[in-house]
């Protein structure tokens, strides 16, 4: 089996055609029938692609699939199919090879052909089709919409179906007469594979990070998780109006917060203190009421030598729990401030070295 030259481990290079465009659709965070339908293949096809994929290649599930896809330049988030060594593959191969256009959610609403941005309306409008790209894998239905934007003021006229005859408009392109979003019987939603969003490109990276971390590869854990907070842009879903909005603004802001958290304890413990301290500063002090923050803030200073600064964060915290929700410091942060006051760096978990 052909290798490279310098690992020794087997590449893409040696899987055939079709399976390299699996595994690229796999890279891009697709599901098993999302694939199948953006390479017309048969239904059951693809896990059976999938399992000679990581048979080939050494890999352990789809996870690690994941990691390699980005590993070997086969997928890049935001820039879509690079061209690796050997024979590239097919330049059209259905819609998720070559998303017609992108859509980012981490942030106020925005919508792009190519590197050409579109105007997709006003801010109900909007909404609108955020509702569709932050549910791409089922059909929304005129009621959900309808509930999602404008929740107890429903409008008096029919003004979905208007709304979705604009976005057609908006989001087609000349050289693409195909509409982008589709109906069916029981409602409304982005053509599969036709449309990158970035909340699924940031999926797809946190998948590859959790996957990097159970090889035990922390330094590249912690650079993807760093990829996926990289497309947190602003104000998430800014002026955008209804509960739907209101809802997917609070899912996404707890979702980031706990990939930073993610990210900074992997750092804390390859022993980059120094490294995630400003970080951790600045999350502690957006979220005062954060125990597992505060207890990391904690580690980070002590290992730097800075033990008086981490016990005032104890004080700190503790204050404010006590301010906020009448509340003493809970197991986690009481059992980090008697470790440090004791010294113990074995129990703390800490790297004595950082890399």
């Amino acid at each position: 089996m052909p290798t490279t030259a310098t690992t020794g481990q087997p590449t893409v290079t040696t899987l055939t055609l079709e399976e390299r465009e699996v595994l690229y659709a796999v890279g891009c965070g697709l599901s098993d029938a999302e694939v199948a339908a953006a390479l017309a293949l048969p239904g059951d096809a693809v896990a059976g692609h999938l399992a000679r994929i990581l048979a080939g290649l050494g890999l352990r599930d789809r996870a690690a699939a994941i990691v390699h896809a980005f590993d070997c330049g086969l997928v890049v988030p935001g820039h879509g199919p690079r061209e690796t060594a050997g024979p590239a593959p097919r330049t059209t191969v259905g819609p998720a090879r070559a998303p017609r256009m992108r859509i980012s959610v981490l942030g106020p609403l925005r919508a792009w052909r190519g590197q050409q941005p579109l105007d997709v309306g006003h801010l109900r409008q909007q909404a609108v089709l955020a509702a569709l790209a932050l549910c791409p894998d089922r059909t929304v239905s005129q009621q959900e919409l309808l509930d999602g934007v404008w929740g107890m003021e429903p409008p008096i006229t029919k003004v979905v179906p208007v709304y979705i005859y604009r976005l057609r408009k908006a989001l087609r392109g000349e050289d693409s007469p195909d509409p982008v979003i589709q109906r069916d019987r029981y409602g409304y939603r982005l053509v599969p594979g036709a449309v990158e969003v970035d909340v699924t490109r940031m999926e797809g990276l946190v998948t590859a990070a959790a996957a990097a971390e159970r090889a035990g590869e922390l330094a590249e854990a912690v650079r993807v998780c760093s990829q996926a907070l990289d497309l947190f842009r602003g104000e998430l879903l800014a002026g955008l109006p209804g509960p739907f909005a209101e809802l997917e603004r609070l899912r996404l802001t707890e979702r980031r917060i706990a990939l930073v958290q993610r990210k900074l304890d992997w750092q804390l413990r390859l022993g980059r203190y120094a490294e995630a301290i400003a970080e951790l500063w600045a999350l502690a002090v957006a979220q005062p009421l954060n125990e597992p923050v505060a207890a990391m803030l904690m580690r980070a200073l002590y290992r730097s030598g800075r033990q008086a600064d981490a016990l005032s964060v104890f004080d700190r915290t503790r204050r404010a729990l006590a301010d906020g929700l009448g509340m003493p410091p809970g197991p986690l942060l009481k059992r980090t401030h008697q470790l440090i006051l004791r010294g113990d760096d074995a129990d703390l978990g800490l790297a004595r070295t950082a890399p």
